[in-house]
């Protein structure tokens, strides 16, 4: 029996108390989690306090040192600054790979989470070199991209897209297979991830094999059923959505008219793209922009892995790494870049 067959929810809980509106129950586990973490986990970023959030994250998320990185041996890790988009400034990229393997490894391409507004190329390396770069044999790098809303958009995506643009072209230098990329990220970089897979497609560019988009962050417009229903809630909410947007588009957030590459819900043409694994939790804000994201791939010819975890929220298995809905969502992702890289061969 599947967990999603086998999970036996509590049943739909009031959202903060409001009549009318029910809420997908959490799994017990992540429940569990978040009530012994304290109310700083759902409080909403906003305009006011989104400088001091950005403060307190860069403060308790420190970024591993290349040192740190290698883990005694164990990943050879380089940092490399390459040439960032016409006119914008060079851009950082964090280069690792299981030690003593040889050959050309294929690459996982990965863009971090942050909401476009936080986080580091560093902080995410630990658990994908633990997680994957052993045990599939394969190179990670992670792009140290620009926030907003210090740098708008295009930045952030431009920077990503420059950055795959020279690692195509270093492939033998690094010691990549350059046919074998895959771009992947976890919220905001799962939104970018998709993003990338668009402009490769489009500039005739450096072809991914596959996107992992975990929790993308995909449309700017919040209006889904979702996004209403987890308002206050969740632990990426409607709230926090709308300041990161606002952030990353400036005066552009709210206008009709946006290319797919800032926010990849709104392309009409999903057509070549390359397969996507799309995971979601059904206790998120972001749970019908993933869906809806693999079912247009679908209507428009394309291969996508859908995954819609019962009683997950946003970034479950972050802060609840060891329980079981966490386990299987890894086992999952790991089995999907199993079988593309496979097919690659």
């Amino acid at each position: 029996m599947s967990r999603a067959a086998a999970h036996r929810p509590d049943g739909p809980r009031p959202a903060g108390g409001a009549p009318g509106r029910l809420v997908p129950p959490l799994d017990p586990e992540l429940a569990e989690a978040l009530a012994g973490s304290g109310a700083a986990m759902r409080e909403p970023v906003t305009p006011e306090n989104l400088a001091a959030r950005k403060e307190r994250d860069a403060a308790t998320r420190p970024r591993p040192t290349v040192g740190e990185l290698r883990a005694d041996g164990r990943f050879e890790v380089e940092e490399v600054r390459v040439p960032g988009p016409r006119g914008g400034p060079d851009v950082t990229l964090v280069s690792a790979r299981p030690a003593g393997v040889a050959g050309p490894l294929p690459l996982l391409y990965y863009l971090h989470g942050g909401g476009m507004i936080t986080g580091n190329a560093w902080s995410v390396l630990p658990r994908l070199l633990h997680e994957w770069a052993v045990t599939l044999e394969l190179a990670v790098v992670s792009v140290e991209y620009r926030l907003a809303p210090e740098a708008r958009y295009p930045a952030a995506v431009e920077d990503c897209y420059g950055g795959l643009l020279w690692v195509a072209g270093h492939a033998a230098e690094l010691g990549i297979d350059a046919d074998r990329v895959v771009v992947g990220g976890k919220s905001a970089g799962g939104g970018l991830a998709a993003a990338l897979a668009l402009l490769a497609r489009d500039r005739g560019g450096p072809g991914p094999i596959g996107q992992l988009l975990l929790c993308p962050m995909l449309d700017d417009r919040n209006d889904t059923v979702s996004s209403r229903q987890l308002a206050g809630v969740d632990t990426w909410d409607r709230t926090s959505n709308t300041t990161a947007w606002q952030a990353v588009l400036g005066d552009r957030y709210g206008t009709a008219e946006l290319p797919p590459y800032t926010a990849p819900a709104r392309a009409t043409d999903l057509s070549g793209l390359p397969p996507a694994h799309v995971e979601v939790g059904s206790a998120e804000t972001l749970r019908d922009e993933a869906v809806a994201y693999a079912r247009a791939i679908w209507r428009a010819g394309g291969r996508a892995e859908l995954h819609v975890w019962p009683g997950a929220c946003h970034g479950f298995d972050t802060f609840a790494p060891r329980a079981a809905l966490g386990q299987d969502a890894r086992a999952a992702r790991t089995r999907w870049l199993r079988r593309v890289l496979t097919r690659t061969r």
